[in-house]
């Protein structure tokens, strides 16, 4: 597969089989692609509406043969509604205080992910991850990136998000919280801040990565209704059925996981 812009070709390769780390006794591919150079913005706006997913200066998009699992999934912001556990998440946590900044790593941000890893995501690929990877997760970004830090009343950090800036709307690349404070429910309450500041923003979307139904750690994301999925191509409203069919598999709270 080759996309041709004006300056040079964009290659696209196939990763090797490798375990899928969502669904057991399965195996993953992925098609992936650099991100860089002049047109690395634009580049990259057009292949988070196709699908595409960013991790450092890679996007890639799962192609396993036979599995069509991961589903793009996307918030239109102006027509969501939140729901009641969601307003619960809101005035748990209103006293929170989000600030915007540059996507740079701290010693103090690290120390909350690897609280949160190693509680939420033990034996997990990213809970080995050093200060050097962690930055490297954060700061390696061809695109304008951001990051959310969320603190209480003392300055304590608390959630942190990693947001990708697209020209239709952002983008969750990651978030984590303290998991001591796991009851309330801060998972929630950080995507809803996102939709919020999408819509303050003037921007129709706010991506969420890939919806997996039979996932336990990734069906939560059709909670936050509506929400479009893309299939074959097209996105399109999330059928309701399908959602209350798959309800019972989603998780009181959660937070985005990249697919590595």
């Amino acid at each position: 597969m080759t996309y041709t812009s004006p300056r040079h070709p964009q290659l696209f390769y196939t990763t090797a089989p490798m375990p899928c780390p969502y669904l057991a006794g399965r195996m993953e591919r992925k098609v992936v692609t650099e991100i860089g150079g002049p047109d690395a913005v634009p580049f990259h706006n057009r292949l988070s509406r196709a699908g595409f997913r960013r991790s450092h200066t890679i996007a890639y998009a799962p192609v396993c043969a036979g599995c069509t699992a991961c589903t793009p999934i996307r918030v239109p912001v102006t027509r969501f509604t939140p729901g009641r556990t969601q307003l619960r998440a809101l005035r748990r946590n209103a006293g929170l205080r989000a600030q915007r900044i540059p996507p740079a790593a701290t010693p103090e941000q690290f120390s909350l992910f690897s609280a949160y890893q190693s509680t939420r995501h033990e034996g997990g690929d990213m809970a080995s991850m050093t200060f050097p990877d962690y930055r490297a997760m954060v700061e390696d970004t061809p695109i304008e990136t951001f990051m959310i830090e969320f603190r209480d009343g003392d300055g304590r950090l608390t959630c942190v998000a990693l947001v990708d800036q697209l020209d239709d709307g952002l983008s969750a690349v990651y978030d984590f919280y303290d998991p001591a404070l796991q009851q309330r429910s801060l998972g929630t309450f950080a995507v809803m801040h996102l939709i919020e500041y999408t819509r303050t923003l003037g921007l129709p979307h706010l991506y969420l990565g890939y919806w997996i139904s039979e996932s336990r750690k990734m069906a939560y994301k059709a909670r936050f209704r509506p929400a479009q999925i893309m299939t074959r191509g097209v996105w399109h409203d999330l059928d309701l059925a399908q959602y209350q069919s798959h309800e019972s598999a989603f998780l009181p709270d959660g937070l985005f996981r990249p697919v590595e």
